[in-house]
């Protein structure tokens, strides 16, 4: 294997962890809130998602960004992908900060939103291919 394939394949794997894992979350929001009425339960699994989903995404950046730089590869043919990456963490991020404040419609919202630019994100690196 060579180190242009052990990058993409960690930046497939950290892309696959963050997308996944919001089809995953998007469950399991649903079947807590089935079973309990505990806020804390749900934070406590929002919080969990949070550490692992935000280092796939650091991860996926910083492969991606290396591929890019290391090995050449068209810049011009990133705009895409790049938009929605800075989409998708931006309503991360500002779900994370106001989901406490927020309605749980608000929130189902601002996660359907993020998983709609993730899945873009996959169908851009399709495309880029």
């Amino acid at each position: 294997m060579t180190t242009f394939e052990l990058v993409k394949w960690v930046h497939l794997l950290a892309a696959a962890v963050w997308t996944g894992g919001l089809i995953v979350l998007a469950f399991l929001v649903t079947a807590i809130r089935r079973a309990t009425d505990d806020r804390a339960v749900l934070q406590a699994a929002a919080r969990a998602f949070g550490v692992v989903s935000w280092t796939a995404m650091g991860v996926a950046i910083i492969a991606g960004t290396w591929m890019y730089t290391e090995w050449g590869l068209p810049w011009s043919r990133f705009l895409l992908k790049g938009s929605l990456i800075a989409l998708a963490i931006i309503l991360a991020f500002v779900h994370q900060l106001t989901a406490r404040r927020t309605s749980a419609a608000v929130r189902g919202i601002l996660q359907l939103a993020i998983l709609a630019a993730s899945i873009g994100i996959f169908g851009a690196a399709v495309a880029l291919v």
